[in-house]
């Protein structure tokens, strides 16, 4: 006579040792957190380098305005591309100073200086169109510089995504308004 219990017997003796055995688990549960974890590690580096970008930015645009504000581009007669490369000698490494846009201009009152991020444009090739002034006005002007740059960003993982641009990038950008200094204009 054969015993009929014996196969589910065997069977889930076999399931309860396949449960029991723990050679792998590490890997697996590696692969179920590994992933997220490298993701949520790498959104966390960009956006760490891209907030360094902004802060590093800030300081250059404060540092290069004072030469605005005390009168000395006035007195030297910076034209933008000259004012530019004062700008550019500030820079950190992390920066390419060709892509560096620069906008000073005048503003009439406090109330109509515009200090936010413009719309940028662009051509057929990715690249900017807009048209940047550079007026450091006279003694007592209200003056807002503006530098922005376009950071190349990338994906993220997960669909993390820090481009506020249309072409994949995102434009930080530092500002700075001030009325600038009773100097003799020469």
């Amino acid at each position: 006579m054969t015993d009929t219990h014996a196969a589910p017997t065997t069977k889930h003796r076999r399931w309860r040792t396949f449960a029991a055995d723990r050679k792998g688990a590490t890997a697996v549960e590696f692969a179920l957190v590994g992933a997220p974890f490298i993701a949520l590690l790498v959104a966390l580096i960009q956006t760490f380098v891209v907030f360094f970008a902004q802060q590093a930015l800030e300081t250059v645009v404060i540092q290069s305005s004072r030469t605005i504000l005390t009168g000395q581009a006035q007195a030297q007669n910076l034209t933008q591309s000259q004012f530019a490369q004062r700008v550019c000698s500030n820079v950190v490494i992390l920066f390419n100073c060709s892509k560096l846009m620069i906008d000073v201009q005048v503003a009439g009152a406090w109330t109509s200086a515009n200090a936010g991020a413009p719309s940028l444009t662009f051509d057929s090739n990715g690249n900017v169109t807009n048209t940047w002034q550079f007026n450091p006005g006279n003694p007592g002007d209200i003056v807002v510089v503006r530098v922005m740059y376009q950071w190349p960003v990338v994906l993220g993982p997960l669909g993390f995504n820090l481009a506020n641009l249309s072409n994949g990038n995102r434009l930080i950008m530092a500002s700075m308004a001030f009325k600038n200094e009773a100097f003799i204009n020469s």
